[in-house]
């Protein structure tokens, strides 16, 4: 007999795993993706990573994008300087140019119709996206919906038949030291396999600090190509989507980043539902207790979150939270970090009632704080905001991120001015756009207004600016409300 019994019992369990998720989207677009318990049984360690591989290959893909991005004229500055136009014959150019460039990186099925799961560096800015099935079949890819703050994207192709596709194991339930698997194409090897171990959990501060983190860490060979691929566990479950790696070369060093599959399923059923993410909110501003901190608010721990503001009329100001309050627990869990409170709250339903734990002048008590949804806390804070620095804002336009050369989601555009207000008193006028505030660059409008909320009264902060008549960008200091 080829396969001993311990064998054929594990390419059983994984093949049940697989054959699960046939039925992953329910009538009239409602997602169904779900987190699986580890099945029971013996795995046979000699041929664990072999089954794996073998069972899940199917359902994993190869992902090639093309972005096109504006790009400055390298002569642009000496084109009008008659030296120059003399001596090196420099022709009249474009100020910008439209440049395309290509990517590649890796997938996964999530539903037999065609959904893919990836991440969102990869597909969420691109223009074209062509996907290669593990049997070399080829097709366009529509982007369903993105999500930058979890680097999460779910596209999805017309294949014309059932697709095989991988399950999701309980990355909660992973232990540091467990074996895994990581399945992509690293640096346009499709079908490459690696091993290795959960080296660590909870991990955080590893990208843009504006984004919801709490990572895997793990020693499986992750490198460029990998990204979007799956991180498995040895009975086939994706615990995890790659996403990054800690590196001095720019290849694997040992040390790579993966996304936990539960925030993983959240994105992607509210991507596939909605074709975005409908995130909980209290609208706070936190951040990590330091020894410093504790002392200063008379706490006997530097564990937890400690609350920076309140937006006012938020669901945190009507629950009674306050400034320099310190969040130790949420529901039933404890509270270690801001990163960890950040995430537990995006992750609830708007309307849900949750018991907070906090410590206030050294005192402990409990709280009880009605979530709201991220578009009212936002819309609570865009009118703080606007009361602040009398202003509104809006996104820049394609035509204005082109004629400026900007990235996709940069700075914002003042929309509206009080003649009277801290921007216009300050020399800001509409049409300019700003595109930092206090040294932080401003992504967007959540992220601008974000920021000037957390700013502190009275202090003069400094706002880069971008002229909307000439195009030059300066700093400016505008006196906060």
């Amino acid at each position: 007999m080829k396969y001993g019994y311990r064998r054929v019992i594990g390419l059983i369990i994984i093949a049940l795993t697989l054959m699960s998720c046939s039925d992953a989207r329910l009538d009239g677009g409602n997602a169904a993706i779900k987190i699986q318990e580890k099945p029971k049984g013996a795995i046979d360690l000699t041929a664990a990573v072999e089954q794996v591989a073998s069972q899940t290959m199917s359902a994993v893909v190869y992902v090639e994008v093309t972005e096109s991005r504006i790009i400055e004229n390298p002569f642009g500055p000496f084109e009008n300087d008659p030296f120059f136009r003399r001596f090196f014959g420099i022709p009249r150019m474009p100020r910008r140019f439209r440049q395309e460039m290509k990517g590649l990186g890796s997938g996964m099925i999530i539903t037999a119709q065609g959904d893919i799961l990836t991440n969102y560096h990869v597909a969420g800015g691109a223009t074209k996206i062509q996907v290669t099935l593990a049997d070399g079949a080829r097709y366009p890819a529509k982007l369903v919906g993105g999500d930058a703050k979890t680097d999460l994207a779910v596209v999805h192709i017309a294949a014309g038949k059932p697709l095989p596709c991988v399950t999701f194991g309980d990355s909660d339930a992973t232990e540091v030291g467990e074996w895994v698997v990581a399945i992509g194409a690293p640096r346009a090897l499709e079908k490459s396999v690696t091993q290795g171990i959960i080296s660590a959990k909870h991990r955080t501060d590893i990208t843009d600090k504006s984004a919801f983190q709490d990572f895997l860490q793990t020693s499986a060979a992750i490198n460029p190509g990998n990204s979007g691929g799956p991180l498995l566990n040895l009975y086939g479950q994706v615990i995890g989507v790659n996403a990054a790696i800690a590196s001095q070369s720019g290849g694997f060093e040992g040390i790579g980043f993966t996304i936990p599959s539960r925030m993983a399923v959240n994105v992607a059923n509210g991507l596939l539902a909605h074709g975005k993410v409908e995130r909980g909110s209290l609208g706070l501003s936190i951040q990590d207790m330091t020894e410093d901190a504790a002392k200063s608010v008379h706490a006997q721990t530097a564990t937890g979150a400690l609350i920076v503001d309140v937006v006012k009329g938020g669901p945190a100001d009507k629950a009674g939270l306050k400034k320099n309050d310190v969040v130790i627990g949420y529901g039933d869990k404890q509270i270690p970090d801001s990163a960890t409170l950040r995430n537990d709250v995006a992750e609830t339903h708007a309307g849900e009632q949750v018991k907070l734990t906090i410590i206030r002048n050294g005192q402990k008590m409990e709280i009880t704080a009605t979530i709201g949804s991220t578009a009212e806390t936002e819309a609570t804070l865009a009118a703080t905001v606007k009361q602040r620095i009398g202003a509104e804002v809006r996104l820049p336009t394609p035509k204005e991120i082109e004629r400026y050369g900007l990235n996709q989601g940069q700075g914002v555009v003042i929309l509206r001015l009080d003649a009277k207000g801290p921007l216009a008193e300050a020399g800001f006028e509409v049409k300019d756009m700003i595109l930092s505030v206090d040294g932080q660059s401003v992504d967007g409008i959540d992220g601008f207004n974000s920021l000037v909320g957390a700013l502190p009264q009275g202090k003069r902060i400094s706002f880069t600016a971008l002229d909307h008549r000439r195009g030059n960008t300066g700093n400016i200091f505008v006196v906060i409300r």
